[in-house]
């Protein structure tokens, strides 16, 4: 009877042992593709981390663009205001020279201000008008007196002497304005006026 309960107790040790050798295995092979889809799993979470980041970043340059974009558009009527802000500084200089003239316009300028945001892209250059200043004037003007003129003429643009001298020595550099020096003045005269004033001896020459 031991005999046989020993052989029995030794197969049945044998079969739990290749049980929990298949066990193991299977454990093993368990483990092995649970760590590979978490590394697939990992792989893709990294993935939408970083696309996440890019997005976040797309985003935030967009927003920031947008409202640069608004401050842009709510930042453009405030430029006729400031135009309309620098004659005030200039005409206090030369009210010497015009009495009480020039305190008119003042009012009317911040006054229509909202209006010349409309009316800014129909308004004539400086080198416009300075061109046709100088074809009404019949005598040649310094660059003072065409600016003093034009601030008169047109109160809501900021018209410095400096910027028409130099505005006047490209005239004269494209042959569209004539400089002529009395002393130390320098004064300027359109090139249309000047024309007409030099063939006069030639016509007196003819007929004479």
């Amino acid at each position: 009877m031991s005999e046989a309960s020993s052989s029995h107790a030794t197969e049945l040790t044998s079969q739990y042992i290749a049980q929990v050798t298949g066990d193991l295995e299977r454990n093993a092979k368990e483990q092995e593709r649970i760590g590979q889809e978490i590394e697939a799993l990992q792989e893709q979470l990294h993935a939408l981390q970083h696309d996440h980041t890019v997005l976040v970043n797309m985003q935030q340059a967009l927003g920031s663009a947008g409202r640069a974009a608004e401050a842009d558009a709510a930042g453009t009527p405030s430029v006729p205001h400031q135009t309309s802000a620098e004659p005030k500084q200039s005409k206090p200089k030369k009210a010497a020279a015009t009495g009480a003239k020039k305190t008119a316009p003042k009012k009317p300028a911040t006054q229509a201000s909202p209006a010349k945001a409309s009316t800014a892209a129909t308004k004539p250059t400086l080198v416009e008008l300075i061109r046709g200043h100088l074809e009404q004037e019949s005598e040649p003007r310094s660059a003072a007196e065409i600016a003093v003129a034009l601030t008169q003429a047109h109160p809501d643009r900021s018209v410095k002497t400096t910027v028409v001298r130099t505005t006047l020595e490209g005239l004269v550099a494209k042959s569209r304005a004539h400089r002529t020096k009395q002393g130390s003045s320098v004064f300027y005269t359109t090139a249309a006026a000047s024309e007409p004033a030099a063939a006069e001896p030639q016509q007196e020459a003819v007929t004479g």
